[in-house]
This record gives structure tokens, sequence and C-alpha cells, in this order.
């Protein structure tokens, strides 16, 4: 079913946020009948009917366990040659250099790596290249000076596959480099002692949608299990692996791909190991942002992730690494003040990008398939998460590009079903772009800025059926209606079975039609605090609308004057009023008369 024949929930065309409300459809397994065999709640059936999840994956998707999952890491193309060579280097005391990326999943995939060399007794140094100086990925200059600084082996994470002149020259300079990366990969690779990435052509694609830290798991499995086998614990301690799965947990989330499969299950794992607070960078982060209850995926995508990411987008480059590598409260409490100044000063220079952005999408026709917005001088830094805020807003693939000197620096964020990172590699191949790539869900390019509509038509041509455009109107995705007075404790312990939640399954959202809004007043950071009560005033929802105060939204609820209106959104733990107490937090609001 497209967009256009999905159902207008209560005729609301035009919410107070200017979007149009719309249910989401599964398809499949009838929801009752899924229930019935599973001994699930209705809801339940319901719920995983509308994320495409059917009788036969049910089971490993609600009690999703590594054991059932975690695949031989030997089935991965250059895996075998990428741990011999690794397994060499910490026999023989050789330095291991990690050239990590320097987004969430980048550091999280330098940072396990390190924590991993560590335990075992080998040494290691990781480098993050600057991202204004260096730009993305491996460069000849940085791996050569890794060489002339005593490296013999370097591992690069979540880059690397289209490196191929850097690599070539690492190589002819006495540098073997293994690639560990999860990017969309050509024909050819290049030059390297391995390259083990589950998106190369030649692969099964069956692990095609892991993060690179997950990657990098699995190549931390494969060395452990080799230095087993070799004899290299019987004097030394091994590593416990399942402790680390909180960095796996974190990268996963970060980046945006599908929460199904085993990412699904290193998400689920990984909480529970995050919720010891075992990692000291970790804790440190989720102190500096006020978090002192227990953890979810939601706080991953956007407490600890962003702060992870500050540094990389506005700061420097290795902050996130070397906070989660480190292992000393004290210089973890540091790098963790530092990452949220620099977080704030991202959120000033997101905010105004963002708002610039939207203006010159919804100034002129859009493709159906893809939003594209150009800027001048827009910060680098920020490009990628105005992409994903597009992303959201329009549900629909997104590309943002920052244009200086003559040239545009672009990110761009998809949707599960249109694979982004194929199609810049194949504008790149058309000529179109002077580099690029990605995959699926994410990518990045640089181009002329001469070019920049012929490859807006390109990439809406290549991802959907293009050229036809049309004005945008953002959408907001709804999961059914519910009554003030089921939004309880036992309701929200059904919907939490679904849960992590993330790409490829959306945390439920719901609206309640008919309400009332009681006791609207502003708290805290701008937020917005108010109850919603069914029409006969007997059944109240504890609500919040954080950082609306100043938003149409925040107006909308403080100004109701009792009026029956219609609410979205997401029901969550109330953890100030502890219990089985539940909460709205609410993303939109309408009148009832809001239809057309």
């Amino acid at each position: 079913m497209d967009d256009k024949q999905r159902a207008v929930l209560f005729g609301v065309e035009h919410s107070v946020c200017g979007r149009r409300w719309r249910l989401r459809r599964g398809l499949g397994d009838d929801a009752t009948a899924l229930a019935q065999r599973l001994g699930l709640p209705e809801l339940v059936g319901r719920l995983l009917v509308q994320r495409g999840i059917g009788l036969d994956e049910a089971p490993l998707y609600l009690r999703p366990r590594l054991r059932d999952q975690l695949p031989d890491p030997s089935r991965l193309r250059d895996m075998n040659e990428a741990v011999a060579r690794l397994v060499a280097a910490i026999r023989r005391d050789e330095t291991i250099a990690i050239f990590g990326d320097y987004d969430v999943d980048g550091a999280t995939s330098a940072a396990l790596l390190a924590r991993f060399f560590a335990a075992v007794g080998a040494r290691s140094r990781i480098y993050v290249p600057d991202r204004l100086r260096e730009g993305y990925g491996p460069n000849t200059p940085a791996l050569l000076r890794l060489r002339a600084e005593g490296a013999t082996v370097a591992l690069t994470v979540d880059c690397g596959t289209a490196a191929y002149e850097p690599l070539r020259e690492a190589a002819r300079h006495g540098l073997d480099v293994i690639v560990i990366d999860h990017h969309v990969a050509e024909p050819q690779l290049p030059f390297a002692h391995a390259v083990v990435n589950p998106n190369r052509l030649d692969e099964a694609g069956e692990h095609g949608t892991l993060a690179a830290v997950g990657v990098a798991f699995l190549l931390v499995v494969a060395v452990n299990r080799a230095l087993r086998l070799a004899g290299w614990y019987r004097s030394r301690p091994e590593p416990d692996l399942l402790g680390w799965l909180d960095l796996v947990a974190l990268g996963t989330v970060c980046d945006v791909v599908p929460l199904t499969g085993l990412n699904r299950t290193f998400v689920a794992q990984g909480l529970k190991v995050l919720a010891r607070r075992g990692n000291p960078g970790l804790d440190a982060l989720a102190r500096s942002a006020g978090l002192a209850d227990a953890l979810d995926a939601y706080h991953l995508s956007f407490a600890l992730g962003p702060r992870v990411n500050a540094g990389g987008r506005v700061g420097a480059a290795d902050l996130g690494a070397r906070l989660l590598a480190t292992d000393d409260p004290a210089d973890a409490a540091e790098l963790a003040q530092r990452l949220e100044v620099l977080n704030r000063e991202r959120r000033e220079i997101e905010t105004r990008t963002l708002a610039e952005a939207i203006a010159a999408v919804e100034a002129q026709p859009q493709s159906p398939a893809l939003v594209f917005a150009a800027g001048a001088d827009w910060h680098p830094g920020v490009i990628g998460i105005v992409a994903a805020r597009l992303r959201e807003r329009y549900e629909r693939p997104a590309c943002v590009v920052t244009i200086a000197q003559g040239i545009g620096r672009g990110s761009g964020r998809s949707v599960p079903g249109a694979p982004l990172g194929a199609a810049v590699i194949a504008a790149r191949q058309a000529g179109l772009l002077l580099a690029g790539g990605g995959h699926a869900m994410a990518a990045g390019f640089s181009v002329a800025s001469d070019r920049l509509t012929a490859l807006r038509d390109f990439l809406a041509e290549r991802l959907g059926d293009g050229l036809d455009r049309e004005r945008l109107f953002p959408e907001l995705t709804v999961d059914g209606a519910l009554s003030v007075a089921s939004a309880q404790g036992e309701l929200l312990g059904q919907i939490e079975q679904l849960a992590p939640f993330g790409t490829a399954n959306p945390e439920p959202r719901f609206v309640f039609p008919t309400v009332r809004v009681t006791g609207c007043e502003p708290v805290g950071d701008g937020h917005m605090r108010c109850v919603l009560a069914d029409p006969l005033g007997r059944a109240r929802l504890p609500s919040i609308a954080f950082r609306a105060a100043q938003t149409p939204l925040g107006r909308f609820l403080a100004t109701t004057g009792g009026a029956a209106v219609h609410v979205a959104g997401q029901l969550r733990r109330d953890r100030w009023r502890g219990g089985d107490a539940v909460q709205l937090v609410i993303d939109d609001a309408a009148a009832t008369t809001a239809s057309g």
C-alpha cells in the first residue's frame, strides 16, 4: 500500500505541527490469528504485523538471544585472513593502529577493538581523522604517519572500503591494512591485507544490515577464538566479550541500521550490559545527560549518541572514542563534560541549519522519492543530523548539501527499502560526484556545485519514480487509537515486549481521540506538562511535550480552553512517579475539526 492509499487517521490532514496523520498498515499474517497462536495480547499481535513480523519470526523477535543469532564469523570473506594477521601481530607484540570514523559507529568500533587488544595484552592506538581538515576515511598522510610511528598493522573501522589510493600507498610502505566496514562496496575492492565487509558484492548479504561495530564484534569473537586455540590464555585470563555489548548496542542504534535479527539481539543484550554501568565513559556520559535510571534504545539514540558524536561534528574528532575506551573515571568525567559543552554548541548550529533547510525544501516542489536541500556555508558537522530530521519530517530519503568555494559536501539519510548508499555510488560511477559512498540507510558525497541539479534528479530517479515533483506535507505515522482509561502499566508492559525500538521497529505511536487538556504548564527546559482527560473526566493521563513551550504545539496545548482535541504520542514509564505509572510523550495534536 503506497502513501496515497494509507488511511488518514481521524481526518487529520493538517495538525498543529502541520502534519497529515497516517495509519501504519501491516502486511502478512492476520494479527488476531498470530496473537492467538502465540498466546499474545491482540495489541502485540497487531503491532507485530504492522512491523512485518509474521508467525515464524515472532518467537525469536520477542525473545532475542545471542546463541540463536550469532553466526560463525569465518563465514564472512577475508575474516580468516584478518584473524591470522592480528593473531600474529598480538603474539609478536606489534603495534596495531585503529583508524576510526568520527561518528558513533566509528567511535564504538574503535573503542571495542582498543578494549579487546588491551585485554589480551596487545599494543594498539586509536586514530580518528579531523572532519574538516582530513575528511572522511583513511588518507595517505595519516596512514604513513602511523607507519612511521611504529604501527605495522592498521584496522580501518566504519571506513576504508572505497579508500583505494591511501590503502595502496600504505601497503607500499609496509603497513598491512585490514578493512572492517559495512558500507556498500564496488566490484573492485581496495588493495588491503583483508576486507571484511558483509556488503561486499561477493558476500551472501545475510548480514548486510550490520553496523560497523557489529562487524567489529564478529572480528573480536573470531580473534578471541583463534587466540584460545593457540594457547594464548594459558597464562592470562580470557576476556568477557559479552561485557562489551553495551558499545555494540550504542553503535548499532546510532547508525540507524534495522533493529531486526542479529542487530536486535545485539541491542537487547547490550542494554542489559549497559544497566550495570561498567563502562566508565558511558556512565559519565549518562550522568552528564542527567540519566540516572535504566537506559533504553531511545536514550542511546537521543541522549548518549549525540554527545559521543559532538566531538566529531564540532570539536576534537577523537573525543568519543577516547571516552568509550578509557577505564579511568576521572578521565571519563572530564571527557564527558567536554562533549556536553560541544553538544550544546552542536544543537544551536543544528537548529539554525534545520530551519533554513526546511524553508528551502518547502519553498519549491520536491520529488516524492527524495528530499533535497542545499545551502551556502552550512556547518558540515551537522548536515547529517539535519538530513535525519528531514527524513523523519517527510518520511522519505533526504540529502543535505553545504556549499563552499564551488564544492558541495553532502550527507544523506534514508528509509527502509530505499538503499541510498548504492544510489550515491551509482552517481559517482556516472561521473556526477567527486567522491561518495555509504550504506543502505546513510551516505556521504562531494559534488561540484554546478552538478547539484543533475545529482538531485539522478538520485530521485534511482530511488523511486523520481521526477514528478510535488509540494511536501510532513506526515506522522500512527499505529492506532487508544482511550485514556486504557493507558495503564499493564498495557505498556505489552507494548514493551516489542522493545528495543529503532529503525525497522519503530516505537508505537497512538492517537488519543476527543480528549481534553487540563493543567497545562511549562516545566524544565522549555517542556510543556499537562494532563489528558477522557470526555467524562473519569480517566486521566499525565503527559509531556518536550521542548514545545515556544512551538505551535506548546501554545495549542496551553490554550485549548477545555475543547475536545486529538493528541498523538508514545506511552512511556513515568520515572518520576515510579511503579507502574505511565505518561504520554506528546508528538502532535489536532483540533477535532482538523480535517481538510
